[in-house]
């Protein structure tokens, strides 16, 4: 199955998911990336803002905020094809809202990107070597190459999401570990190899 093939079919198995089956899958994650040793040590997190059918990252930025964190989202900026991290205090306001249903913040303090200990990274779906099936922009695969990142690449997804092989090229960047509803898997990634 070739990438375009697998994204329809991710994207099918989410949009199938009922809402309260949805929102319990998404608070137990939630639970699970909260226990992850990478985030009780990180002091600024970048998160993402998810839309409706995916896993819900709504739980995890308070619990950064209650635990004195600081809280980065990307800024997509559309004609330049690339995000900029920036603070977010609020998950209520300041956003505007795209056709898909992505919250973009209006504004926003940037984050430098040496700054960021732990990414949290949404994608259609990941394998069980730390490869991910983003929407298809590469957005997260540019911001990951960034030589100022050093920061540990956690992804985050419902358990439906793992299947067992993505097709990947030199350009796609894999996760260091991938938090869903069921756990946590680990993957060995040796850097500058």
């Amino acid at each position: 199955m070739d990438k375009a093939q697998l994204r329809l079919k991710l994207k099918n198995c989410l949009l199938n998911m009922d809402e309260k089956q949805r929102a319990e899958k998404s608070r137990q994650a939630c639970k699970n990336l909260a226990e992850l040793p990478q985030f009780q040590e990180a002091e600024t997190i970048m998160m993402y803002l998810s839309l409706p059918y995916e896993i819900d990252t709504s739980e995890a930025i308070l619990q950064c905020w209650k635990s004195g964190k600081t809280v980065a989202v990307p800024k997509i900026s559309w004609e330049q094809r690339h995000m900029i991290p920036v603070q977010i205090n609020s998950l209520e306001t300041g956003f505007s809202t795209g056709a898909l249903g992505l919250r973009n913040p209006i504004s926003g303090v940037p984050v430098p990107f040496e700054d960021i200990d732990l990414v949290v990274t949404p994608a259609l779906g990941y394998d069980k070597k730390g490869n991910r099936l983003g929407r298809g922009g590469s957005y997260y695969d540019r911001f990951f190459a960034n030589e100022k990142l050093r920061a540990y690449k956690c992804g985050f997804a419902f358990a439906e999401q793992i299947i067992d092989s993505i097709p990947v090229n030199e350009n796609d960047k894999p996760v260091d570990s991938l938090v869903t509803d069921n756990g946590v898997m680990f993957f060995n990634h040796k850097k500058g190899v």
